[in-house]
């Protein structure tokens, strides 16, 4: 049998340039090479295209991998058949590629921009399209989209750069006549609660517009839910299905960056605790979101669970987490699908488009 052709795109020029480093080693070491030809091409922060030349893929998140003797500059043509390129010495040598595997998180790879330069390529990825990347990949989009489809989500406001500008004073009232504190605030375009505050006055309100706008131009500010932190991960392109619930207990003020990665503090339950008839509430919930954003391949789809049993929408990842300790990979293979089987279904979904 042939073997399929798997690029997988890792680091990025973005604020979870790490985070992509973690996840791409799990997904690396999970490939079968029984059944694909393996291209690891990282992205530098500073915006470089690396062909990785090594074996070792414990040299991704330790950061050595750019370093590697063997490593060749490398770039994805945008003319059609050509796929990828890499450079050594005067010669070029391409490489047909059958699919791509973005395990990019975030700003230039998880917001529309990666996937339009595959889209010109003709070459088949995983997760969603174009619209679908960018729409929830900017929270206040993704906020008026769900709305529409009449999904139960925070309550919310939109602050600009422009708004700070002309008076910051004034748009802390704004918010404070809208919302009750405490509020959250949120960078419009990032992912893994980067640049995320929780604000219980306005003084801390201030600083977190501040420190949020360094990271975007829009700024979301949100009604604070009190519930269970809720999680499911979708997976398909027209017939989509979810996985069990799980739960997160972040262990600090909220589910924010350093709990996730750094701290070690969160503790994970799969599946959730809820109750059955709940969690199928959840389930139903996160296929609507999934197909109200357009979304093909896979998307994890986080909510709240109020102590009354509302469940209330949060938000959408196109490409969660695929670290050994990220929910997406978890919560399939409690629901029956190991991680490298998952990898497989993910590239078969990619080549029906």
């Amino acid at each position: 049998m042939k073997k399929l052709s798997v690029c997988v795109l890792f680091g990025g020029v973005s604020p979870e340039h790490a985070v992509s480093l973690r996840s791409a080693q799990s997904v690396l070491s999970h490939l079968d090479t029984e059944k694909y030809n393996i291209f690891p091409v990282g992205i530098t922060q500073d915006g470089d295209w690396v062909l990785f030349g090594g074996s070792d893929y414990g040299m991704l998140p330790a950061g050595t991998w750019q370093d590697c003797p063997e490593n060749r500059r490398a770039a994805i043509s945008p003319v059609r058949g050509q796929g990828l390129l890499s450079f050594e010495n005067d010669c070029v040598v391409r490489e047909r590629i059958d699919v791509v595997f973005p395990v990019l998180h975030g700003e230039n790879g998880e917001d529309g921009s990666m996937q339009g330069l595959l889209q010109i390529a003709g070459i088949p990825y995983v997760g969603p399209h174009v619209a679908a990347s960018a729409a929830c990949m900017d929270k206040t989009i993704t906020k008026l989209i769900a709305g529409h489809a009449g999904i139960r989500q925070a309550a919310w406001q939109l602050v600009t750069a422009q708004d700070m500008r002309r008076g910051a004073e004034r748009v802390a009232e704004m918010i404070e006549r809208a919302l009750d504190y405490p509020v959250f605030v949120k960078p419009a375009g990032t992912g893994s609660s980067v640049g995320v505050a929780k604000a219980r006055d306005r003084e801390a309100l201030l600083a977190a517009l501040e420190t949020a706008l360094s990271y975007d131009s829009k700024v979301l500010v949100e009604e604070f839910i009190d519930g269970q932190e809720v999680e499911v991960a979708v997976l398909g392109n027209d017939t989509p299905m979810a996985s069990v619930c799980g739960e997160i207990d972040s262990g600090a003020e909220f589910y924010d960056y350093d709990a996730k990665y750094i701290l070690d503090c969160a503790k994970l339950y799969i599946p959730a605790r809820i109750g059955e008839d709940v969690a199928e509430r959840v389930r139903e919930q996160a296929i609507r979101v999934y197909q109200a954003m357009g979304c093909r391949g896979l998307s994890r789809v986080d909510f709240f669970v109020t102590r009354g049993g509302e469940v209330v929408f949060n938000e959408i990842n196109t490409l969660p987490g695929f670290t050994s300790i990220s929910m997406y990979p978890k919560l399939f293979e409690a629901s029956g699908i190991p991680y490298s089987e998952l990898l497989d279904q993910l590239i078969a979904l990619a080549l029906e488009d």
